[in-house]
């Protein structure tokens, strides 16, 4: 595993070994994001896990029960943002069956909204959230990833 960097910002990214998408596909992802949003420094780091350990983060952070499919933590920083996202690799295949698209796109579209979460986007919760403008936000910046426009 090794850190990509783009000026300042570099992005760790840890168990993407058998993931539906490469470590370095995941980063320009993240990177893509952090560029539209004008972030030019941070530390991020984005981790793939399974159910069991997604649920015991959702429990002891959010008090939430069941496993989730993204949890991201904005940790602050002195010199840039600095964040960890955890993201579920099992909710990552039901969802992309259930939404009718890719285990990959279905894994971008978790990190980009993992991403979007620690540069200061949020949305409500409930099935409104589908309508938030982070969620418009997450989907733009989707479709400009799978078009290409991040190179």
């Amino acid at each position: 595993m090794t850190p990509s960097s783009s000026s300042a910002l570099r992005i760790h990214v840890h168990g993407a070994e058998g993931a539906p998408a490469s470590a370095d596909r995941l980063r320009a992802a993240v990177l893509h994001v952090l560029r539209a949003e004008s972030i030019e420094e941070g530390e991020f780091s984005f981790t793939l896990l399974g159910d069991r350990d997604m649920t015991d983060l959702n429990r002891s952070y959010l008090r939430c029960e069941g496993p989730t499919d993204v949890i991201a933590f904005s940790l602050g920083g002195d010199e840039g943002l600095l964040g960890d996202v955890y993201l579920g690799r099992e909710r990552v295949r039901i969802q992309a069956e259930e939404h009718g698209v890719s285990a990959e796109e279905e894994l971008l579209r978790l990190a980009i909204h993992g991403t979007l979460h620690l540069v200061g986007w949020d949305h409500p919760e409930g099935p409104e959230r589908t309508e938030s403008p982070m969620f418009q936000r997450q989907e733009e910046l989707l479709a400009g990833l799978l078009r290409g426009e991040h190179r």
